[in-house]
């Protein structure tokens, strides 16, 4: 059968790197900017060009260097934080002596600080603590003495490229549980959809088997207690067991991923949801229905008709064969509603809570979870005496549990 893979990523750290990526464009241009204007003041105006094209050609060539952490490498780190390093060194080769005593602007002024935040970004607050004890370093030098001015920009850009990288690393984590929680989310629902089709399938098999066999007696009775006891071991592991699923959680450079993978080809297009009923119209079962075609999406049409199923062998197993069973459709603007009812004895009190208790998961699987997952509801009423009733309410408009968005 098709498999279709669906990926949601997702990344508190990816618009981190959009940000950089404009902040080294904007900085590159202010440093360029600032050298304009004060142009006459250099001693060797030159040198300060000759960084300045580079700086300019760097920032512009590196620009997918910074798109995402799988690009951004170790070697390109130390390489963007050699260009910074060396601007801030070549200042006092550019500019005058007075303007840099005085606290002037090193060539690449707060260009630097994309350099560091790099850093932060990629590799969290030690790799920024790292590069930004180089820039202060290389300020010092610059300067010669640490003047007040040089050692508070200093201190402001480790602060805040520290409190960044730490930020990063939180986001981080705080990704990977995510990831693990969508996983285990996903595991849980697989499990349970599959507990349905189970027990609209081979739980009844082996339940007859076990019924039929007690009553034909002999190598046929063995048999059928074998059935039961599969059935009890097969209750225990839908109620309480883990079953894989195909689905993986991933760090990625890009954020956490988890990967779903769908077994069956997607469908498109609205259901009518009369032709998925009608074959379980017959001589005790009678289906009352509007004229006009009832469209859900597939999913959903799917879902109600193995509810109404499951409903209707409720009946069979504890009204009797005898008994009859009427469904009734009904398509409301925002929803369509389904009831099936019965002429049975009804349920006694406390007992549909004491089956879900004995692993016994009809109604709480078949029916009621599979609407849950559809965003709807099941309602059950019953009477001792008086039948029993299971209106069905599922909305037109349906978000399927798995993360799929389908509308009429």
């Amino acid at each position: 059968m098709a498999k279709r893979e669906r990926v949601m990523r997702m990344s508190v750290e990816q618009p981190l790197w959009r940000a950089l990526t404009a902040y080294r464009v904007l900085t590159m241009l202010y440093a360029v900017g600032l050298f304009a204007t004060a142009y006459e003041e250099f001693d060797r105006p030159w040198v300060a060009v000759a960084y300045y094209a580079v700086l300019g050609a760097w920032t512009l060539a590196t620009l997918p260097r910074v798109a995402n952490a799988a690009r951004c490498t170790k070697r390109f780190l130390a390489a963007d934080l050699t260009v910074a390093i060396t601007g801030i060194l070549l200042t006092p080769v550019a500019d005058a002596h007075e303007r840099v005593q005085a606290g002037g602007p090193t060539l690449p002024s707060i260009w630097t600080a994309g350099a560091v935040l790099a850093f932060a970004v990629k590799g969290g607050w030690r790799w920024a603590a790292l590069a930004s004890s180089l820039v202060a370093v290389a300020n010092l030098v610059e300067r010669g003495t640490p003047a007040r001015d040089t050692v508070h920009n200093v201190i402001l850009v480790c602060i805040a490229s520290i409190a960044i990288g730490y930020v990063v690393e939180v986001a981080r984590a705080s990704e990977r549980t995510l990831a693990r929680a969508l996983e285990i989310e996903a595991a849980t629902r697989e499990r349970e959809r599959l507990a349905r089709d189970i027990h609209d399938s081979v739980l009844q098999v082996l339940a007859m088997v076990q019924r039929r066999g007690a009553v034909i007696g002999g190598e046929a009775a063995e048999l059928g207690r074998m059935a039961g006891e599969q059935e009890v071991a097969l209750r225990t592991l839908v109620s309480g067991g883990l079953v894989p699923v195909s689905r993986v959680s991933e760090d990625a450079a890009e954020g956490a991923v988890v990967r779903s993978v769908d077994e069956e080809p997607p469908q498109s297009g609205p259901v009518d949801l009369r032709a998925l009923l009608a074959p379980y119209a017959g001589a005790k079962v009678s289906l009352a229905e509007p004229g006009a075609p009832v469209s859900l999406a597939p999913v959903a049409a799917r879902e109600v008709a193995a509810a109404v199923g499951a409903a209707l062998d409720n009946v069979r197993r504890h009204a009797g064969e005898q008994a009859r069973a009427w469904i009734l459709v009904e398509d409301e603007p925002d929803e369509v509603i389904v009831t099936v009812r019965d002429d049975g004895p009804g349920i006694p009190q406390g007992r549909l809570a004491q089956a879900e208790g004995e692993g016994r998961l009809g109604v709480a699987l078949s029916i009621r979870g599979r609407l849950r997952d559809l965003g709807g509801s099941a309602e059950l009423i019953s009477v001792p005496g008086q039948g029993t009733e299971v209106e069905l309410k599922v909305p037109k408009d349906v978000t399927d549990a798995r993360g799929k968005a389908e509308q009429r």
